[in-house]
């Protein structure tokens, strides 16, 4: 379905691409349009998506928690469960951001975890990393910080439905927890993430691995990610990679690297 042209036919200016998560989908809004219009579109979309409940018009995330900002939703709701290799996400698309473009990320880091491991997951959402790492590395704990009371409610809810016992929720804000002696420490945020380094230095044991996620325009590669990731103190770089493209020459990248603390 090429959804530029069907929102020409209506007048509404947007994307080819959009996203589907669960049975709702989310449709960037490129320019202002009249509600009218948008909700002929919808119904075209549901018509040409009959398993779609809900239209989601979005302009993005604000704020630290990223906060999706809705311009206007039609259907039934905008709380769902999306499924993603076998682990349930439930959320309300309105009030909490899911980016199905970091699957392979996930999956990534599910496969870098080995059983028995401490992990710290320091902006864990509703579980987006810690529900698969916790499914595919059963004898393994890990501690889910997330201050979003909204995220922290369905990371609750998604432990629930995935029968996980491995995961310990943290309802906090990492820079007020006191975990020491993490084998790994996920950082899956940005931007400025690197205001956070000082914290997950005091979690990770003497060579222990840091996933390190940030965001950067293209003229830093690598240079200023290198010198962020400096701040761990001694480390050894295991690898980098761009994850996706979230601007005109501006990727969410991430490094892991292994912290020598002593």
């Amino acid at each position: 379905m090429n959804m530029k042209e069907l929102g020409e036919s209506v007048g509404v200016n947007v994307p080819k691409s959009y996203q589907i998560i669960g049975d709702v989908i989310l449709i960037k809004l490129l320019e202002s349009a009249h509600r009218k219009r948008l909700e002929e579109l919808s119904k075209k979309i549901m018509n040409a998506l009959p398993r779609i409940k809900t239209v989601c018009f979005v302009r993005g995330v604000e704020g630290e928690l990223r906060t999706p900002k809705i311009i206007a939703s039609f259907g039934d709701g905008t709380e769902t469960v999306h499924r993603e290799h076998g682990i349930l996400y439930k959320l309300d698309v309105a009030r909490v951001m899911f980016s199905k473009g970091n699957l392979n990320e996930r999956k990534r880091i599910i496969s870098q975890v080995r059983n028995g491991e401490k992990v710290v997951d320091m902006f864990t959402g509703i579980g987006y990393f810690s529900l698969g790492v916790a499914k595919g590395n059963p004898s393994s704990t890990i501690y889910a910080i997330e201050k979003n009371p909204e995220s922290c409610k369905y990371l609750i809810e998604n432990i629930r439905i995935n029968k996980l016992n491995n995961i310990i929720p943290v309802c906090d804000d990492n820079r007020n927890v006191r975990i020491e002696n993490a084998d790994r420490i996920i950082m899956g945020y940005f931007p400025h993430t690197e205001r956070f380094i000082p914290y997950a230095k005091m979690m990770v044991k003497n060579g222990g691995v840091i996933h390190f996620h940030n965001s950067y325009k293209e003229s830093e590669l690598w240079d200023v990610p290198l010198k962020d990731a400096s701040g761990f103190g001694k480390i050894e770089v295991l690898n980098k990679k761009i994850v996706k493209s979230i601007a005109p020459r501006t990727y969410h990248v991430v490094l892991d690297v292994r912290v020598w603390t002593q």
